[in-house]
């Protein structure tokens, strides 16, 4: 008994396991730590990609650890003199069967992960893929489903584009142009603008306004342009809101919007 308490078959396997676990730790710390870095914050929103990112990276962390663990039995096994060449060839033999029989589900996959830990987009963002546009869904690791704005939903499957336009990685810049009369003082109009100034940027969705000045002499208006930062995909709601608004305040104090007039005459 003695013998074999100190013979390299009753301390080899414990040293194989300290070391089996020793390395996953180290590998599992490097992967929780490039798991951080890159990531692109998403204004306007919170991200709802953290969730997944975590079951993605435990999964990594999942097949790391039965990968050592396989190589730990293996190199005991091959200590006790038992034959391991044949069980590994058996092993690579399914993996390339697997690999080619799933290969399309692989790709996905692989894929869907890449657009996660990239933070390409997530469920909520507004994007363009293969020119349909519309918003996110649901985002998987092996489909992305984006939803058109007048209800239809593409399904398309995470290896089958390589280019995305997210709109929900910055805010949208909305310009309004507005005309007024020529015999607009513009430093009436300008405290009239800056009086609704805090009002529109209480709007949900507003982050800012402001005012850019003079646009354009017309045939007969002066152009005057504004600037609002709002959320991306928002600017249509509060583009009527905010003219709707600026309309009202304009007949109060007296802001002159020109429009075309016809003069008919009659001759009897």
């Amino acid at each position: 008994m003695t013998k074999f308490i100190q013979s390299e078959k009753f301390f080899m396997p414990i040293v194989y396991v300290g070391f089996g676990i020793i390395i996953y730790l180290i590998i599992a710390k490097i992967i929780d730590d490039l798991s951080k870095i890159n990531i692109k914050h998403v204004v306007g929103k919170e991200s709802g990609i953290d969730k997944r990112k975590k079951t993605v990276i435990n999964l990594f962390k999942n097949i790391i650890k039965y990968i050592i663990a396989i190589i730990v039995i293996v190199l005991i096994l091959n200590l006790y003199g038992v034959n391991t060449t044949s069980i590994i060839a058996s092993i690579g033999v399914a993996g390339a069967v697997i690999g080619l029989a799933f290969q399309d589900i692989i790709k996905d996959f692989l894929a869907g992960i890449f657009i996660i830990f990239d933070n390409a987009y997530a469920v909520g963002d507004w994007v363009e893929i293969n020119g349909f546009k519309g918003e996110v869904i649901s985002l998987g690791l092996k489909t992305t489903k984006v939803k058109a704005y007048t209800g239809e939903v593409m399904i398309l499957s995470n290896s089958s584009f390589n280019k995305v336009v997210n709109y929900n990685l910055n805010h949208t810049k909305l310009i309004l142009t507005l005309p007024v009369a020529y015999n607009t003082k513009i430093e009436d109009l300008e405290n009239i603008l800056n009086g609704l100034k805090e009002e529109i940027v209480k709007k949900k969705y507003v982050y800012s306004m402001e005012l850019l000045g003079v646009d354009e002499f017309a045939d007969s208006s002066i152009n005057y342009a504004i600037m609002i930062d709002c959320a991306a995909m928002k600017h249509v709601g509060i583009k009527r809101e905010v003219l709707k608004l600026i309309k009202v305040t304009f007949d109060k104090e007296g802001i002159e919007i020109p429009y075309q007039k016809i003069d008919i005459n009659i001759e009897k």
